[in-house]
């Protein structure tokens, strides 16, 4: 979901081709869910191996890092750890999303109707922990680093650019902005020639908010930990209250509260203070390597029965990539 404030954010278009010699830090939660809901076969089911094991994700992870690498992109992917208590309306909300699309898929399987099974099928996606560990695996064999995030993957992503280890974090929502990002690169398809390209501190100067500000927005226009929104309350009129006060007193926090009629069972600043300070790795290796040609063979076509030939002729394309990825200066990344 993400919170709503970031429409209206002010922001630039960037080229892919300006990401050269880049290193992006990139939600790797945001990559899977695309990669299960968009890579399936002509029923809607997703791509399985001889066991039944769905491989979709690693079909998507594998030729999207490619891609990404031919471009002379470094990616960093990011996963996400505990979800923080303040995320349980919300993961609640998508349970029963999934429940009732399941239910629709059901009936779509029993009529026959292919559209409506292509649909609900997509709406049906589930990460499961094998799945996460399978793409561990795979960027591991593919000789790139990860990072596995105590927490929110976007807080972790936040702190790797805060702390210049990355260029910009990479998501399909604004939450890393909150979070402290310096620079949020909106989504990165294949198809793409021009990217949404944000810089926190413009986002700041042009909406003349402080970050606290700016979260607080957030958090009053629909987010995560607000996912039943608050009565009344959208991106604009979020954003006017929160210019209201400077909260550094612990009552401006109280008068929100009040004014806006907080009905979860946790405080505003709580929320404020989790995106100003949450848990992150700070211990983090993000050396990349030359990939591993016999165990991605043995990983993707005898583990998960791919196609040898195709994954030959990826692995030619990952390893030229990654030779030119890796003999880059660092000191091209903040260029």
């Amino acid at each position: 979901m993400g919170t709503n404030i970031g429409k209206l954010f002010p922001y630039d278009t960037i080229s892919i081709n300006k990401l050269r010699g880049k290193t992006l830090a990139i939600d790797g939660f945001y990559f899977m869910y695309q990669f299960l809901g968009s890579i399936r076969q002509r029923d809607g089911t997703p791509l399985k191996d001889s066991k039944g094991r769905i491989t979709s994700h690693l079909s998507g992870f594998f030729y999207r890092t490619i891609f990404i690498l031919e471009n002379q992109i470094k990616p960093i992917y990011v996963f996400d750890g505990e979800p923080p208590k303040f995320k349980k309306k919300e993961l609640e909300k998508r349970k029963k999303a999934k429940q009732e699309a399941e239910k629709k898929l059901k009936e779509a399987m029993e009529k026959g109707n292919i559209e409506q099974l292509k649909k609900y099928a997509k709406r049906t996606s589930r990460v499961l922990d094998y799945m996460v560990e399978d793409v561990k695996k795979l960027l591991t064999f593919m000789g790139l680093p990860y990072v596995q995030a105590p927490s929110e993957g976007e807080a972790q992503a936040a702190y790797l650019c805060q702390k210049d280890l990355v260029w910009s974090a990479v998501s399909s929502d604004y939450d890393s902005l909150l979070f402290g990002s310096k620079r949020l690169v909106k989504d990165l398809h294949k198809d793409q020639d021009e990217l949404r390209f944000y810089e926190l501190d413009r986002v700041l100067r042009e909406l003349r908010l402080t970050r606290v500000q700016l979260i607080v927005a957030g958090i009053l226009s629909g987010c995560d930990y607000t996912p039943e929104g608050l009565e009344g309350i959208g991106p604009k009129r979020a954003l006017d209250i929160a210019k209201r006060y400077s909260f550094d007193d612990e009552k401006d926090f109280e008068k929100v509260e009040k004014y806006v009629k907080w009905g979860y069972d946790y405080g505003l600043k709580d929320v404020v203070e989790f995106y100003l300070n949450p848990p992150v790795e700070e211990n983090v290796d993000l050396t990349f390597k030359q990939p591993n040609k016999d165990e991605l063979i043995k990983f993707l076509c005898e583990e998960h029965d791919f196609s040898e030939k195709r994954v030959q002729n990826a692995i030619e394309k990952l390893e030229k990539a990654s030779s030119s990825t890796i003999s880059q200066s660092s000191l091209f990344d903040f260029m």
